[in-house]
Formats: structure tokens, sequence, C-alpha cells
């Protein structure tokens, strides 16, 4: 029976990504904390933290994993309509917060949350040191949609969105896919497959694969984006 790693409190360090389990598809490892240095380090090597209130945090690394190239994002007609009416103002890194809040509150489908309050102070942090972006959706000055996720090297790691207007969060998707097109970013992570996604124009790529993104495109920051110098207001479409 294969078990799990639980990871020194005071050591930051995750077992290869290799280790993970089958079934559950893709848990690694629990335990530790959501310290930046230990999050940042997670990410490069393709584990996210994933768990619900009273659970201790769990890590995963799934196979295949969700990934979505910029260039093969799915836009319908009728979000290509909504896009072009400009529905919504779309900004970036203005309400970060705001937009982590929505995220975690619960959906018609749950109760629950997986966005717990430690997880929420921990991409916080993360968003103040630079690492952690969001797009967010506008209408008539209201926040009615976005997303966010962790941008490291060339590479973006998705995390969660949320619309409360038909299309707004696809709209930050089609966005976040646009700058990462005009960054040479070459790969937006979504971590766990689903139809949602794949309607979306994500695809199904195996560990091996997703590893050796991970090793060209995020060991450096030589030639990182630079998130602080693009423009907040992400203008029209």
């Amino acid at each position: 029976m294969n078990k799990i790693s639980w990871l020194d409190p005071l050591e930051v360090d995750f077992p290869s990504i290799h280790e993970a389990l089958d079934e559950p598809n893709g848990l690694i490892a629990a335990g530790g904390d959501l310290s930046p240095e230990r999050l940042l380090l997670a990410y490069r090597r393709g584990i996210f933290p994933w768990y619900e209130q009273g659970q201790p945090i769990l890590r995963w690394s799934p196979n295949p994993r969700a990934v979505l190239f910029p260039e093969a994002l799915k836009i319908s007609r009728s979000l290509r309509k909504t896009l072009n009416r400009r529905t919504f103002e779309v900004k970036l890194d203005t309400a970060f917060d705001e937009v982590l809040q929505r995220c975690s509150e619960p959906r018609e489908y749950t109760a629950g949350t997986w966005i717990t309050l430690e997880m929420k102070l921990a991409y916080e942090r993360l968003h103040r040191l630079g690492f952690a972006h969001s797009i967010e959706c506008f209408h008539d000055g209201e926040l009615v949609g976005g997303l966010y996720g962790v941008g490291l090297g060339r590479m973006f790691f998705g995390e969660s969105m949320f619309h409360r207007m038909t299309d707004a969060s696809k709209v930050a998707l089609a966005y976040l896919c646009r700058l990462m097109r005009q960054e040479r970013g070459p790969l937006i992570d979504c971590q766990i497959p689903n139809d949602h996604l794949m309607s979306l124009g994500a695809a199904e790529m195996e560990r091996a694969e997703f590893e050796r993104y991970l090793s060209h495109y995020t060991a450096t920051d030589e030639e990182a984006i630079d998130w602080t110098r693009l423009p907040s207001d992400l203008g029209p479409w």
C-alpha cells in the first residue's frame, strides 16, 4: 500500500512528484505550512495545496494534468460578442483580495469551500510579494467576475475563478490568455481536468511532460514575466 509523505515543519522540501498516488489521483504529501517559500517551491515542482477546513494541508500533483495553451482557448460566438461589446471593464491586480474572497464563497452546487482562511491569508501574502495575480471583470463599477493564480517564470498556475454575470469568468480567462500570448507565456496550469475546462480548450498533459515545462519555464527568473510593468487597465478586446 502506497503512503504519502508527511512534511517536516522545519524543512522546506517535497518528495518527487513521481511518488504521487494513483488513487486518489495525485495526492503526494500532507502537513507543513503555507509559507511563501514552501508554496513557491511547490509550484516549481508541480505541486499545489487543496484541502478542506478541518483537514491537514494536502498537496497534489495529478496525472494527467489539465493545461491550457493560451492560443488554444476556444472562444464561442456568444463569448466573442461579449468581448467585442465591451460588456466588462477588465483589470489586472486592482482587487485581488476581493476576487479571492468571492472565489472562496460557497457555490450553488456545494455548501463548502476549499479556500480556507489559512489559504486566503497565504495567497494574499503571495500577492503582496508579487507572485499571485488576479484578472478582474467590472460592470458599472461592480466586481462581477474574475480569476486568480500564481505567476512564476513564464507560466501561470490558475487557482480559481468566479462569476456573477454570464461570461464574466470566461472573459477574465480570455484576457489572461491574451496577456500570456503577449508575454510569451507558454502554458496556463489548470490543475485537474474537468468537462468545463476541456470545453474551453484545455488539454490533458502527462506528468513527465508537465515537469519538462516546469524545468524550462520556472527554473530561472531571468526571462520571467514582469507583472509589475503590465497595465492595470487591460483595455478593450
